[in-house]
């Protein structure tokens, strides 16, 4: 099966008010729908946008104040005509004491079935915020495939990536906000991590611009669809990728089918064999002893041979030819 996934870089810049942030969304979702994605992914805190004409002096609670948009956030959202969006949702109004690192996934448009979220399981504005962590990793099985979503720093753990692929996601969603170059980087060469490792798509997106608030004055980011790097996908494991600091729709479309498909010469290459893989990887650096030996350790860079092997004769003629007498 064949999915459509839009990644959109999304502008941060001053506005005035609600309509504002209104306008600017209607417009880059109804852009993405010209193309009939299946998803459409939008970045990591957003919706952090409308804090640039609120009092903002106390951050901490100028953001749990946005949970008084969450009814006409959620109405803008039943607009756009993809299949399934998803959108920031950072601060619920179920909690309006404890902010959670939380992205609303996913949102069915025809429906609006929008009460299922993804909490953060490792948020980093806990100490500026006072926001607390999820504890929960969800799977959503939807009509175009099974997906998870693991916000900004999640995936730089393995083990969250894993345990989704385990659970049978197929495309893993990474909305982002990074200050810098360093920081984007480290999610961006993640996502491929991860993409490689359990052979599933990774599409990620990141906020650009800049905010007139604390703590979200700058951002570096680029959108991209990744998968996994063999013989039946893009050279770079790339299928597409947006211009770094610069407002626009990345598209690609991914076949899930492909992943399970063996490479062409070769039946195991590109089967799905996560447990595998990681029995090998655990092999590989197990302590290599040389046969008929009980405790003598080999050397990593030395084949067994070269261990027993005599000095190398200084006056054999491969030796002299290069000698400097």
């Amino acid at each position: 099966m064949k999915v459509r996934i839009a990644s959109i870089q999304y502008q941060l810049r001053h506005i005035e008010d609600w309509d504002g942030f209104a306008r600017q969304v209607d417009f880059v979702l109804n852009a993405a729908a010209d193309y009939y994605p299946q998803f459409v992914l939008l970045p990591e805190l957003f919706t952090t946008q409308l804090l640039s004409f609120a009092d903002n002096d106390d951050v901490p609670s100028a953001v749990r104040g946005l949970s008084e948009y969450t009814t006409p956030y959620i109405e803008l959202l039943r607009a756009c005509r993809a299949s399934w969006l998803l959108p920031d949702r950072r601060h619920p109004p179920e909690h309006p004491r404890r902010a959670t690192a939380q992205h609303r996934l996913p949102v069915h448009t025809g429906r609006c079935r929008a009460s299922s979220g993804q909490d953060s399981p490792h948020t980093l504005e806990k100490e500026k915020w006072n926001s607390d962590h999820g504890d929960v990793l969800n799977v959503f099985q939807t009509s175009h495939g099974r997906i998870a979503i693991l916000i900004c720093y999640d995936i730089e753990f393995p083990e969250l990536a894993r345990r989704a692929a385990e659970e049978g996601a197929e495309i893993v969603f990474v909305p982002s906000c990074t200050d810098d170059r360093q920081g984007f980087l480290r999610v961006r060469y993640c996502c491929h991590a991860r993409a490689i490792e359990n052979q599933i798509y990774v599409a990620m997106t990141s906020t650009v611009g800049n905010l007139p608030v604390a703590g979200l004055r700058l951002h570096y980011g680029q959108a991209s669809i990744i998968t996994p790097s063999d013989f039946h996908f893009a050279r770079d494991g790339i299928a597409a990728e947006g211009v770094i600091n610069e407002e626009q729709i990345v598209v690609a479309d991914v076949d899930l089918a492909l992943p399970t498909k063996p490479a062409q010469g070769d039946d195991d290459s590109v089967a799905r064999q996560a447990p595998r893989v990681l029995q090998q990887s655990a092999c590989h650096r197990r302590r290599r002893l040389i046969p008929g030996t009980s405790t003598k350790r080999r050397h990593p860079f030395r084949s067994e041979r070269s261990l027993t092997r005599e000095p190398l004769n200084r006056q054999s003629p491969l030796l002299a030819r290069h000698s400097p007498d």
